[in-house]
C-alpha cells in the first residue's frame, strides 16, 4: 500500500507526527510520500521544536526513514500529481482551513491540493482532517462541498473516554482511529466495550 501524507500550517503538528510514526512502522505500507506546506513549517518549529525543512523527517521520525520521502509543495512534477501512479490514498493531518478551501474549489495550486484532487478524480480515500474552531460559514461550505466531492471529512477530535494519559497518547489515538478509516487498523487501538 501507498499512501500521501500532507502536513498543513494549522495548529496540530503532534498528530501528524504520529501519523508518520505509524505509516512508517507498519508493514502492510510500502511507500509515504510525505509533503509539508510552507506554513506548516512554522507549527512544527512552534509545537514540537522542529525547525526548517532540511531533514524535516529524520527530526519528525527520530532517524532515518525507511520508506518514507518527502516532496516539496511546489514539485507540480511529482508522481503523485498524477492519476496513473498507484496510491492507496492521502491523509492531510492537520488540515488548515487554506488548505481545505483549495482542495474544496479544485485550485490546485500546489502539490498538496493538486494530489488532493487527483485523489479525489481518481475516487481514492482522501481524508481531511481538519483543525480550526469555531467554523465559520465559508469552513462549513468548503467542508460540504469537498465532501460532495469524495472526502471524508475527519475533524481533529480527539477521544477521552480512553483516559489517555498525556497529549502524545490522546494525538496516537486519534491516528489510529484516522488508519483505521482507511483500512489500516492499528495494534493498540483503543476499542470502546461498554460490556466489560
Amino acid at each position: 500500500m501507498q499512501f500521501t501524507v500532507a502536513i498543513t500550517g494549522a495548529s496540530g503538528a503532534i498528530f501528524g507526527r504520529e501519523l508518520l510514526l505509524a505509516l512508517e512502522a507498519d508493514e502492510r505500507v510500502s511507500r509515504v510520500h510525505f509533503v509539508a506546506s510552507e506554513n506548516s513549517l512554522r507549527v512544527l518549529a512552534e509545537e514540537l521544536g522542529v525547525a526548517g525543512r532540511n531533514n524535516l523527517l529524520e527530526k519528525l521520525l527520530g532517524g532515518a526513514p525507511t520508506k518514507t520521502v518527502q516532496l516539496s509543495d511546489t514539485d507540480i512534477g511529482a508522481a503523485i500529481a498524477s492519476g496513473s501512479h498507484p496510491s492507496s490514498g492521502m491523509i492531510v493531518l492537520p488540515c488548515s482551513m487554506g488548505t481545505l478551501a483549495a482542495i474544496a474549489n479544485g485550485l490546485a495550486n500546489s502539490l498538496i491540493a493538486r494530489a488532493a484532487d487527483v485523489t479525489l478524480k481518481e475516487r481514492r480515500p482522501l481524508l481531511l482532517c481538519v483543525r480550526e474552531t469555531p467554523f465559520n460559514r465559508i469552513h462549513l461550505r468548503n467542508m460540504a462541498l469537498a465532501a460532495e466531492a469524495g472526502a471524508v471529512i475527519f475533524p481533529v477530535i480527539p477521544a477521552f473516554y480512553n483516559k489517555p494519559t498525556d497529549s502524545t497518547e490522546m494525538a496516537r489515538q486519534f491516528v489510529y482511529r484516522v488508519l483505521a478509516h482507511i483500512g489500516l487498523p492499528q495494534q493498540g487501538a483503543y476499542v470502546w466495550k461498554p460490556e466489560e
